[in-house]
């Protein structure tokens, strides 16, 4: 992975856990906490999508990749914390 590829990949994450943090309404993690799920959700994403052979092309297809994921870690950390 270059370097644009990583940065690519963190604006994208950070714009999906802000994006899923608006779509919670009320339960997030806070701002950082947002943009650290979101992109750790990012690569979550990429990595279940991937698993069943949907594949994202252009910005808002990985955008919505990692939203979905973004939730699902979100869903998962919240499963956890209760």
């Amino acid at each position: 992975m270059n370097f644009k590829a990583f940065v690519t990949i963190l604006l994208i994450g950070a714009l999906a856990g802000w994006l899923s943090g608006v779509l919670t309404k009320g339960k997030g993690f806070g701002a950082a906490g947002n943009v650290i799920v979101g992109v750790i959700g990012a690569l979550l994403g990429g990595f279940l999508f991937s698993l069943v052979g949907i594949s994202a092309s252009g910005f808002v297809g990985q955008l919505v990749f990692a939203v979905a994921g973004a939730l699902i870690f979100a869903y998962l950390l919240r499963f956890i914390k209760n």
